[in-house]
């Protein structure tokens, strides 16, 4: 049985966000809001998780093109290579922000996660409760959209919580989420790319 914590989107509850924690410290996988839509999310440390999340959508990790959530732009520079000036002032422009940048990945970045040329999605969601949760992990945590195409009733964490009861360990209620997921861009070449048009503006320089 999923738990449906409620968590208040400025001020959350610092139990509610523990239990969270350490949930997904255990290995387990929520749902949670972000900027954009709900997401199923674990511990990307926790590679039987990661993999769970998998079963759910029904995907092959390695091709699942599965991305994360940090809390800041200085967390995200731990899993990607160095990130030149000029990259690192867009980013910094566009983040928090409804965005999945794909960058070039490091050493630290779990292997399950990467492409096969090496590469991984990173988000910064302009969401509290999101990045609160990542604080607290001390990990980023995953970002998967949830599976199918029931988009409406994926804005209502209630009826989210009903349907996938059996398949999470917690759904956390951040309120009514949205219905268009981030903006996908492809910053591994000097030509930035729009991958997918979603809820953020990019504006190629």
């Amino acid at each position: 049985m999923a738990l449906l914590l409620q968590l208040h989107p400025d001020n959350p509850n610092p139990r509610n966000l523990k239990t969270i924690v350490d949930c997904l410290s255990g290995g387990g996988v929520i749902i949670y809001p972000t900027d954009t839509i709900y997401g199923l999310g674990c511990n990307i440390l926790q590679p039987k998780a990661i993999e769970r999340i998998c079963r759910i959508k029904n995907v092959d990790p390695q091709k699942a093109q599965l991305s994360f959530v940090c809390y800041d732009l200085s967390d995200m520079s731990k899993y990607t290579k160095a990130i030149s000036t000029p990259l690192y002032r867009m980013l910094k422009s566009y983040l928090p922000g409804p965005y999945t940048f794909i960058l070039p990945a490091s050493k630290e970045a779990p292997k399950i996660l990467q492409t096969k040329r090496h590469t991984i999605g990173l988000r910064v969601p302009d969401n509290n409760i999101a990045r609160s949760i990542v604080q607290e992990l001390g990990h980023p945590i995953l970002s998967a959209s949830l599976p199918g195409e029931m988009v409406e009733e994926y804005t209502d964490p209630e009826i989210i919580a009903d349907k996938f009861d059996k398949l999470v360990d917690i759904v956390v209620d951040g309120g009514i989420g949205g219905m268009i997921p981030s903006t996908v861009v492809d910053c591994t070449t000097d030509n930035y790319e729009v991958i997918r048009e979603g809820a953020g503006e990019f504006v190629m320089e």
